[in-house]
């Protein structure tokens, strides 16, 4: 993207908001092509999870996701969701998902056999999400050790070095219930998407204690929560003052990068992609790559 002055804008306008805008959104990105990302020392593991909907979960998981492997990183995407919306945004067709996590987690299926390249980018993996995953909270309970199935499997696909990874990123429902904490077992880390809202906090307390118990009793390798803030509009009160209270309570857990309300984010899963390569010069991509990299610059080395 060029700078006004690049474009021709006459000298009067060079001031106004939108040039103003993209004048910025030039300089970001910028910043975010020449960035380097380094290789973590070992594989970074995360649960993506809030159990509140609508918050950008899945959304946040496939940005940052693609944001990393567009940076070399080695990624894998296990969507763990049943609404397979992870799946949708990193173009893996419904057609194609007749081997899902639910086979690994329930039919003794690996990785390696239900592990798709994404058209998103060369560099990541996605182990699809399909119907049959809605069953599992069901069928898995059963099961003994139910809760180190999906660490079980993240484990056997990570000892083949044809399958080294730089991250992982586990995409869970909404809820805490059975499949949720078979990804907190087998996670090193948890990311936590927070809507800027009035009830941001709300229900964070009880995935706090969540993470707590599952370090305390199941994986004790369960290291810190990291708290990304979206759907930000600079234009109200209300989603300044969530910011200012979420990083008074959290200063250590939360992004300083903050994920905008922006009508292409919300648009790239409808093409089955995610808002880095349907719109990269827009405001929200920008702000998932800077999210990416900040998140790798924090941690893992």
């Amino acid at each position: 993207m060029k700078h006004p002055d690049e474009i021709g804008i006459p000298g009067g306008f060079k001031d106004a908001p939108l040039a103003q805008e993209l004048s910025e959104n030039s300089r970001r990105l910028s910043n975010v092509n020449s960035a380097v990302v380094s290789q973590p020392t070992k594989t970074r593991i995360f649960a993506v999870s809030n159990q509140k909907g609508g918050v950008g979960k899945t959304t946040t998981a496939v940005n940052i996701a693609v944001a990393l492997a567009n940076k070399g990183m080695k990624v894998l995407v296990v969507d763990l969701d049943p609404q397979g919306n992870a799946s949708t945004a990193l173009g893996i067709d419904h057609a194609n998902r007749e081997s899902s996590i639910y086979d690994v987690l329930l039919k003794g299926k690996t990785i390696a056999d239900t592990a798709q390249i994404s058209p998103e980018s060369p560099n990541l993996k996605c182990v699809p999400a399909n119907i049959y995953l809605a069953n599992a909270e069901l069928e898995l309970y059963p099961l003994k050790p139910w809760e180190h199935r999906l660490q079980s499997a993240i484990t056997a696909y990570l000892e083949s070095p044809e399958n080294a990874l730089d991250y992982v990123f586990i995409d869970c429902p909404p809820s805490l219930g059975v499949l949720t904490i078979n990804a907190f077992s087998a996670a090193t880390e948890v990311l936590i998407p927070i809507q800027c809202e009035y009830y941001a906090l709300e229900g964070l307390s009880q995935l706090r204690e969540t993470i707590a118990k599952i370090r305390e009793f199941q994986n004790p390798e369960l290291g810190a929560a990291t708290i990304v803030l979206t759907m930000y509009d600079s234009r109200t009160k209300l989603n300044a003052a969530v910011v200012e209270d979420v990083r008074a309570h959290f200063p250590d857990q939360t992004l300083n990068t903050l994920i905008p309300r922006q009508i292409g984010v919300a648009e790239a899963p409808g093409y089955g992609q995610t808002v880095i390569n349907y719109d990269r010069s827009s405001t929200g991509s920008i702000a998932y790559m800077e999210a990416a990299i900040e998140l790798a610059q924090r941690g893992g080395n």
